[in-house]
């Protein structure tokens, strides 16, 4: 077994947030590792590993590791206990699960804060929208943001965006006309993706697979400022997973143990641990960790972690319009519904957030699917590609997704009885979608027959509503009480002052927006207190 040199800080999970807070105390000269249980990825390995997938999922570039394994499936990985499937896709490896994201990069409401106080369910945030407004800020910028000064998403602005916004595609304005006299505006979205050059790296040139990777850069992902942070002197331990949290008897978090891809053991100690795993196997490690010092796993004294898990629900529409609106062009999406994101009827049922998709019915896929089905019926030659071409280019896909409410038993446990391939106890899931997210649905299913009408659409299919892949939420929630969270409004847990856990796992609730920017946000106004305590020398390695 090995012992690392001691550093200041230990950061744990190098996605959007971990590689973020590296890069912010590195170069404020403090001492920084950051353990990541995946490998660096190279982008055009990534992007062949893509063309040559048949499954073309959010995962399909990305290698899972035996070491670092995720998931690929609802089923491959989870251990589902039910009653509800869930869904939620991440990654491990240098950059996380930002590598597959869409991109959007909105601020939450300043209501998303205050659902109890202000529509009487869910819980308030114990932090508010003006007290992140300056990180909000300082993201945008390291990010270069992209977005349009009139289409602010409800979250009050006082600097404009860093960049020019990203036009709505043909399809979205085509839409745009057919939906006005329904009374909805159809407007476009805030992009982490370049309208223009930017941090070295080039505008977006409309590939239509944000999700899963952007072929050229374009697009914001954490291995950005995770190699920002080397360059300011961090340290990167990569394919090295961590399997325990230690902890001392005065409480405090002594070391971690960690295993690497080749075998090799060892423990890493710090006078600050900062866990950013995202919010399945943050709770993981944590409940894995039970010890003579924390017998329930650590910071889990309230017995909150894993609890009050926390996504959306996704409703999906694909039609033929009959005039074109040609997708297959463009970032994933650029434009949606700005109506019923917010409002008083989130008394009743949840916020939504209806998008068009430029991806098409299926992206990647579609049109060989198509032409399939047509060669099927018979057709070859110039009439098969008139035919293809003719119903690819007027391909309409809705996608709406509703929010959930925090509930307990909502959660994530390791299953000590069924294994990864590296020998770590698998994540056990149980979730339950709430009857504020099916009255929701409910008024989608309208809203997506509303606008497959005003189109005129044909051959309308709506598939069964799922859980989104793209967001994971709560199972380490922030709160001023003790009893019923596991970390204070700065992202402290209440059990151990030298222990931070930071990132969509901290959300006591989860709005209709993109996670990734709050996450961020979050840890950098823990930065206040990390610093401070360094500075004082409150904590020995």
């Amino acid at each position: 077994m090995n012992k690392s040199a001691t550093s200041d800080v230990i950061i744990i999970g190098a996605g959007a947030v971990g590689g973020m807070l590296a890069y912010q105390l590195a170069q404020s000269k403090f001492r920084v590792t950051l353990i990541e249980a995946g490998p660096r990825i190279d982008r055009g390995m990534a992007d062949q590993r893509f063309q040559d997938a048949v499954d073309k999922s959010p995962n399909a570039p990305y290698v899972s590791t035996r070491h670092a394994p995720h998931p690929m499936r609802s089923d491959d990985y989870y251990v589902q206990a039910g009653p509800d499937t869930f869904n939620g896709s991440y990654l491990r490896g240098v950059g996380g699960t930002s590598w597959h994201w869409t991109g959007f990069a909105a601020r939450f409401r300043p209501n998303d804060f205050q659902m109890h106080t202000r529509y009487g369910v869910g819980v308030d945030w114990p932090v508010g929208y003006d007290q992140l407004t300056g990180f909000y800020e300082t993201v945008e910028k390291e990010w270069g943001v992209a977005g349009f000064p009139e289409f602010d998403h409800g979250a009050p602005r006082s600097k404009d965006f860093p960049m020019p916004g990203i036009p709505m595609s043909y399809s979205d304005n085509q839409i745009k006309k057919a939906v006005q006299d329904l009374g909805w505006t159809v407007g476009p979205f805030i992009h982490a993706r370049n309208s223009l050059t930017f941090d070295d790296r080039p505008p977006c040139c409309g590939n239509a697979t944000c999700v899963p990777i952007c072929p050229i850069g374009a697009k914001y992902d954490g291995s950005v400022h995770v190699a920002k942070a080397e360059a300011a002197g961090a340290t990167l331990m990569v394919d090295t997973v961590v399997d325990k949290i230690i902890v001392g008897k005065d409480r405090q978090i002594s070391g971690i143990h960690f295993r690497k891809a080749n075998g090799e053991t060892g423990t890493a100690v710090a006078k600050i641990y900062i866990l950013c795993a995202h919010a399945i196997e943050t709770p993981k490690l944590l409940l894995i960790s039970a010890q003579e010092h924390a017998p329930n796993g650590v910071a889990n004294h309230s017995d909150t972690v894993g609890r009050y898990l926390l996504t959306q629900v996704d409703l999906d529409t694909r039609a033929l319009a009959r005039q074109p609106l040609y997708p297959y062009r463009g970032p994933t999406t650029t434009g949606g519904i700005m109506e019923f994101r917010d409002g008083d009827f989130r008394r009743e049922y949840g916020a939504v957030g209806t998008s068009f998709m430029n991806r098409g019915w299926k992206f990647a896929t579609g049109p060989m699917e198509t032409a399939s089905r047509l060669v099927g019926t018979g057709l070859h030659g110039a009439a098969l590609i008139k035919a293809l071409n003719d119903r690819t280019q007027r391909e309409l896909a809705i996608n709406s997704s509703v929010e959930t409410l925090p509930d307990r038993e909502n959660r994530v446990v390791p299953d000590f009885s069924r294994r990864d391939t590296f020998g770590i106890p698998r994540p056990k899931i149980h979730f339950n979608i709430d009857d504020y997210t099916l009255r929701g649905l409910a008024e989608v299913r309208k809203r997506h027959d509303a606008i497959v009408a005003a189109l005129d659409c044909t051959e309308t299919v709506t598939d069964p509503h799922t859980t989104a892949n793209a967001i994971i939420a709560g199972t380490a929630r922030m709160g001023v009480n003790p009893a019923d969270s596991v970390v204070d409004p700065y992202c402290r847990s209440h059990d151990h002052a030298n222990l931070f856990i930071i990132g969509t796992s901290n959300f006591p609730t989860m709005p209709i927006n993109a996670p990734t920017m709050t996450a961020v946000a979050l840890g950098l106004r823990s930065l206040e207190q990390i610093r401070s305590d360094l500075h004082a020398g409150r904590f020995n390695a």
